[in-house]
């Protein structure tokens, strides 16, 4: 029992015994190997062949785990550096727009004949019953109510309210809202109202208008709070048929309202 259970180690043992007895022979005396020399190398060589190869193995193992470890580590800087590139980049893009964006308005405020204070909108109180915006301009900036607000597409609305540094601004399309307009093509007179949503009113205009889908609706100048000829929308629907002395006719606003940035409130008050 001893001897088979032991019987692998004593082979080896054998066998690594006759190898050095062989080897220090050849020391000895050098020449052609024997056929005992032959026997024994031929043994021992697949297994020499079988522990290199095994260290081998766990050597490129080992490598390419260092390698992927440092391509790991590599591709976490490149990600960081792309995030870093894409954040610069959109700040630049960003600061063109606005750069575009304050051009227009510069170009609106020399245009313009009355004095002008240039403001950025900070908040849009959608929970108010009001449709409201308010800029960062107040009374130290000389915005008084009742001051038309505008930008280069068109009338944003008037300031209702001021504190020292802010302003709050009735858009257009309040249902309170009401401007002095006139249809540029027909002539023809009447008073725009806000709608509560994307299109406004234009009431009282008498059912002997001609007035047509696509004709430009500006500022009459009547009542003296708007300047004559300001931009406020375009007829999308001009309708006769229901009973009544004045016509139902729809207008889009000019401005998209949603998307205002920077707004120039005119001094229309003399001191």
């Amino acid at each position: 029992m001893f001897f088979k259970k032991y019987l692998a180690v004593i082979i080896a043992f054998i066998l690594i015994a006759a190898s050095l007895v062989i080897l220090s022979q050849s020391l000895r005396r050098p020449g052609s190997p024997g056929i005992l020399k032959k026997l024994v190398f031929e043994v021992t060589a697949p297994v020499e062949y079988t522990i290199n190869s095994g260290v081998g193995s766990v050597s490129g193992v080992w490598k390419r785990y260092l390698f992927l470890v440092g391509l790991e580590e590599e591709n976490r800087e490149l990600k960081k550096k792309i995030s870093s590139l894409q954040s610069e980049l959109n700040d630049y893009r960003e600061r063109s727009l606005e750069g575009s964006r304050l051009k227009r308005v510069l170009d609106l405020e020399e245009s313009t004949v009355y004095p002008t204070i240039a403001g950025r909108v900070v908040g849009n109180e959608g929970s108010s019953p009001f449709r409201t915006i308010l800029i960062n301009r107040g009374t130290t900036d000389g915005i008084k109510e009742g001051l038309p607000v505008i930008v280069p597409d068109g009338v944003v609305g008037r300031v209702i309210e001021s504190s020292w540094n802010y302003s709050k601004i009735l858009l257009v399309t309040d249902y309170n809202s009401n401007i002095d307009a006139l249809v540029q093509g027909s002539r023809a007179q009447g008073i725009l109202q806000g709608g509560g949503h994307r299109l406004l009113r234009l009431k009282y205009v008498q059912r002997t208008e001609e007035v047509k889908a696509g004709e430009t609706v500006v500022t009459s100048g009547l009542g003296g709070m708007f300047p004559k000829g300001l931009m406020l929308g375009t007829v999308v629907r001009a309708d006769k048929k229901d009973p009544g002395l004045f016509q139902t006719i729809e207008v889009a606003p000019s401005v998209d309202l949603s998307k205002i940035e920077e707004v120039l409130v005119l001094q229309t008050e003399k001191e």
